[in-house]
């Protein structure tokens, strides 16, 4: 149970500002438990955005307010995945032998820089035409979810990435864990519909990036989580689930 927590603290540290643990340092036996805690700490991050929504729906604008909630969205997750979509960006636009060592450059590429500001538009617009909030701890849960089962299932190409030990560590088990509380959650949600669209997005990404590096990054697994946001947001706002 010390496993799970410590876990779940260092799940929040890597995908929040939440400051529990030093997020890029390695702790051997728990990674794992972090992994399986990734969808439940999209949940609750998604749970916050709500709150403040359902909060402040009844005194401000809609369109202020949803600008407000994207804000805070982009602050709690401290753009960690934003990152990951720009770096990944950028390894798309040079050959292939040399895109690995393109994303982890610290420095934002011009073209990331641009589909980034084009993206970060797309999905505060998409935002703002959401009528359903409540939904949006379910669509933060799938998103991690498809990344934990990215870390499960596929390879891992940056044998020096942070993901390296949450590769070796995260168990069947574990995963198996993971599987059935999210199902849980989306039976209660009525959501089985947006897992479906959030997997068969994987599908398709899982298809594109092991075609061309033959499996995932940090980076890419932050790219899949805002990609499938976005999707799952237009799925809502176009009466799709």
């Amino acid at each position: 149970m010390k496993k799970f927590f410590s876990g779940f603290a260092l799940a929040f540290s890597m995908l929040s500002i939440i400051p529990f643990f030093k997020v890029h340092n390695f702790y051997k036996g728990i990674n794992s438990y972090a992994v399986l805690n990734y969808p439940i700490v999209g949940f609750l991050i998604g749970l916050i955005l709500y709150g403040v929504y359902y909060i402040l729906y009844p005194i401000v604008p809609h369109t202020h307010l949803s600008i407000i909630i994207f804000a805070l969205w982009v602050l709690i997750t401290g753009g960690i995945h934003l990152d990951g979509y720009s770096d990944t960006l950028d390894g798309l636009f040079v050959k292939k032998d040399k895109a690995l060592q393109v994303m982890k450059d610290p420095n934002t590429g011009g073209m990331g820089m641009i589909f980034t500001v084009v993206f970060l538009i797309l999905k505060a617009s998409s935002l703002n035409s959401l009528g359903l909030y409540y939904l949006l701890p379910i669509i933060l849960m799938f998103s991690r979810f498809n990344a934990v089962i990215a870390i499960y299932m596929f390879k891992y190409v940056s044998p020096n990435g942070i993901g390296t030990l949450a590769k070796e560590e995260f168990s069947k088990k574990q995963f198996l864990i993971t599987l059935i509380y999210v199902l849980v959650i989306a039976i209660l949600f009525s959501s089985f519909s947006l897992l479906a669209y959030s997997l068969i997005t994987l599908f398709f990404l899982q298809l594109f990036f092991i075609k061309r590096y033959g499996g995932f990054t940090g980076d890419i697994y932050g790219f899949s989580i805002e990609v499938k946001e976005l999707i799952l947001l237009n799925i809502i706002i176009f009466g799709l689930s």
